[in-house]
């Protein structure tokens, strides 16, 4: 009987401590640049929805939130550096353009506990009208980078367009 109970309590502490003690399975692959996140600032995010809600009003000026420095990297491979350099080409392309109508499907503020860097990541869709009567619609994924006084300092933006 005293077998039974000590195989019994073995094979519990086995059960319940096996996870614990069981080492964790490397990943496929090596982020090169951060995998260790933690929850962000939500006033970041809160500066990032301003900056669509700027875009959809047409009112690009309405807030500074940009660095000097501000890089914005396309979905078609362009780059655009600086403040003046962006808001010129952001307001061109948005003044094309009779209305935009965003919607976000979410969005999350992050910390990379490796770089100490402050990102805000977006999920949305966007339905750009053109003047030619010409509706653009597309899903929007971006990143944006903000540095240690705050401001933007890069935006990464990815799109797709479905078929009607």
């Amino acid at each position: 009987m005293k077998r039974l109970i000590i195989a019994i309590v073995t094979l519990t502490f086995v059960c319940f401590f096996t996870n614990s003690f069981a080492q964790k399975k490397a990943a496929p692959y090596k982020a090169d640049y951060s995998s260790n996140f933690k929850m962000g600032n939500p006033a970041y995010a809160d500066k990032v929805l301003d900056i669509w809600k700027d875009w959809d009003d047409n009112e690009l000026k309405r807030h500074d939130y940009f660095a000097d420095t501000v890089s914005m990297w396309m979905p078609d491979g362009s780059v655009t550096h600086g403040k003046a350099n962006n808001l010129e080409m952001a307001m061109k392309y948005r003044g094309s353009m009779t209305s935009s109508k965003s919607t976000i499907h979410a969005w999350v503020p992050l910390y990379s506990i490796d770089t100490k860097d402050n990102f805000v990541c977006v999920w949305g869709s966007e339905v750009d009208t053109f003047p030619d009567g010409k509706v653009e619609k597309k899903e929007l994924h971006e990143v944006w980078w903000f540095n240690k006084d705050g401001k933007v300092s890069i935006m990464r933006q990815w799109n797709s367009k479905f078929a009607e």
